[in-house]
């Protein structure tokens, strides 16, 4: 007994220094990207370059994500952590030494949104494949449900700040806040975290680089329920671009354009992520981690389909905040799914993919509602897409692969250990 409550005091303290440092760094990233959002906004007043500081934003993450994975298989997960914050401080460090200098270009700003992006490619692969290595089987939905709640509350709270800081101080100042936060997680993941080496990354590497990526791609393709996951992912995506980038712009033709309503907009979703994070993080869920996910998924299709067809603003608000409530609860069984099913030594490149699905879908779905919504009234765009959300909700229930998957496994008993 005394072995294993020595067990359960230590992932709980692993898992505790690794959700602070990456809260630290998430609130300094967020705090960089809205300060560069509002910056390029307020100094250009252009619709390219907004375009162009959101394709170097996600683009260099869909590029690289797929040999992310492959790295976060065949090395060290921890130090792939660490070295992808550094890889986003020290270009940040160097901007605000720039802009302190008076070198002030706008290009600047896209340069270092991309090796930021490059940065968050190499770290949420590792991220997605470290948390099992830390995390016991039974304890994953409740973890991962913290960290949406976490992301959640950064979310809410960052915008705010971001606004705030640059009314009083310069843009500078920012950038300098997310060196110190990225200092801070590294330093804590580095001296305190233990995180064991996986047994591949301690081994000869004896494949190739390339002959690793394409034995991923094997992998997905030959194990049906991932294959089944990530095609719904796919089109999951796509379906929810509308509501994900198109509601703003709702808000400001059917609602009013004060900016008190796009804030309430955004406050929704943040405070319905924190709950669904919570409850996710209390209630697990179904035992078939499928059943979850297509709750969630019905969810927001019934909730996307009310923002456009509901003429009255609070009760638009309410439906974007159930919208919020249900990712997480989408998000962490299907997260954690992967992490109980996807061998160790595949968990890195299926992230990888993962990654280049999600940074992908939501971008393709844009390039076809977007322009359409210049044509097509939103609410139509939203009552289209969150009908075709809860056919995908019913199917996935009827899907044999994912619902077999989705079961939970039936565990062994463990002698009691003195």
């Amino acid at each position: 007994m005394k072995l294993l409550k020595a067990l359960d005091e230590k992932w709980k303290k692993n898992i505790a220094l690794f959700l602070a440092g990456q809260t630290f760094t998430l609130f300094g990233s967020s705090l960089v990207q809205y300060a560069i959002l509002w910056y390029i906004t307020l100094t250009t007043e252009s619709g390219l370059m907004m375009t162009l500081s959101v394709i170097c934003g996600f683009l260099p993450t869909f590029v690289l994500s797929p040999f992310a994975g492959v790295w976060a298989d065949r090395y060290n997960r921890k130090m792939l952590i660490i070295l992808s914050d550094a890889l986003v401080a020290i270009p940040t460090l160097i901007l605000a030494l720039l802009f302190l200098a008076g070198y002030d270009a706008i290009w600047l700003l896209f340069v270092v949104s991309a090796i930021r992006a490059v940065g968050t490619g190499i770290q949420t692969p590792a991220v997605g494949a470290v948390l099992p290595q830390i995390v016991p089987a039974e304890q994953l939905m409740r973890v991962n449900g913290i960290n949406s709640g976490i992301q959640a509350f950064i979310m809410l709270v960052s915008p705010a700040a971001s606004g705030a800081l640059l009314t009083m101080a310069s843009i500078e100042t920012i950038f300098f806040i997310d060196v110190i936060t990225a200092a801070i997680s590294i330093f804590t993941l580095f001296f305190f975290l233990d995180v064991p080496t996986h047994a591949k990354a301690l081994g000869q590497q004896t494949a190739s680089y390339f002959s690793d990526m394409k034995a991923g791609y094997v992998y997905i393709q030959n194990h049906a329920f991932v294959k089944a996951l990530f095609i719904f992912y796919a089109i999951f995506f796509v379906l929810i671009s509308p509501a994900a980038f198109l509601t703003p712009l709702l808000v400001v033709r059917s609602f009013g354009n004060e900016v008190w309503r796009l804030t309430a907009n955004e406050i929704a979703f943040a405070l319905g992520m924190m709950a669904g994070g919570a409850l996710i993080a209390y209630r697990s869920g179904f035992k078939n981690k499928i059943h979850t996910m297509a709750l969630a998924t019905l969810i927001i299709g019934i909730s996307t389909l009310a923002l456009g067809a509901i003429p009255n603003f609070i009760l638009y608000l309410i439906f974007m905040g159930v919208i919020g409530v249900a990712v997480p609860v989408f998000n962490a069984p299907s997260t954690v799914l992967l992490q109980e099913k996807v061998e160790e030594d595949f968990l890195g490149r299926v992230f990888g993919v993962l990654v280049m699905i999600s940074t992908s879908m939501m971008p393709l779905g844009m390039l076809i509602f977007g322009p359409l919504a210049d044509i097509i009234k939103i609410e139509w765009l939203l009552v289209g897409t969150g009908f075709f959300m809860l056919v995908q909700g019913l199917l996935l229930v009827q899907n044999k692969i994912l619902v077999e998957a989705g079961k939970p496994e039936e565990k062994e008993p463990i002698d009691e250990l003195e």
